[in-house]
């Protein structure tokens, strides 16, 4: 059985009592729980980052990161809301580091549409894909993080603001300024 963000549910009860134990130093304990939120860690990494093996990095140093940090976990919010906000800014921080060591060449690798059997259709969904995702790469950081969040992950304007450390206002003008620039860039695109 899954949370509707894709991690394997443990039970809330079990999952406090997991996290107690970790936050003591409990290395099984805190196993117990990469195993139950891995993969939403890795998908999330992998919608932020595009690229499987940065998105396999992004992973394995959010959970690190959050081994170091379980200690401080107050739970104000679920874990899987916390390893979110770790995952986002691990991945930030990863892709603006691969950004000053990359050069203008560089591409995102585009999957190609699976299931399509007309070429010239792949071809079309390939290349608006890779303008999408040049339009995405545009915008500011801030705006792009709302924008997967919404629109890729179905978060909640509350989830989004609580992740981020931001207000739902704030999440819903950043929402909003990213979608039009977005549509605007997509209407220029050549």
């Amino acid at each position: 059985m899954s949370n509707p963000d894709g991690s394997r549910m443990v039970g809330d009860e079990r999952e406090m009592e997991l996290i107690a134990r970790a936050q003591t130093g409990n290395r099984a304990a805190f196993a117990a729980l990469v195993r139950a939120h891995q993969d939403a860690v890795y998908t999330l990494a992998r919608k932020l980052v595009g690229d499987p093996d940065l998105a396999s990095d992004v992973a394995q140093e959010t959970l690190i990161r959050a081994w170091k940090a379980i200690p401080k976990f107050r739970g104000d919010a679920r874990l899987s809301t916390w390893l979110h906000r770790i995952t986002v800014n691990t991945a930030w921080t990863h892709k603006k580091r691969a950004r000053k060591h990359s050069s203008i060449d560089d591409h995102h690798e585009l999957a190609a549409p699976e299931g399509i059997d007309d070429p010239a259709f792949a071809g079309e969904i390939s290349e608006l894909r890779g303008s999408l995702r040049a339009a995405l790469d545009r915008l500011p950081d801030g705006q792009r993080q709302v924008v997967v969040l919404k629109d890729v992950h179905g978060w909640s304007h509350a989830e989004i603001a609580e992740s981020m450390g931001i207000t739902v206002t704030a999440a819903k003008v950043r929402l909003h300024r990213a979608r039009t620039r977005l549509a605007r860039d997509l209407e220029e695109a050549p």
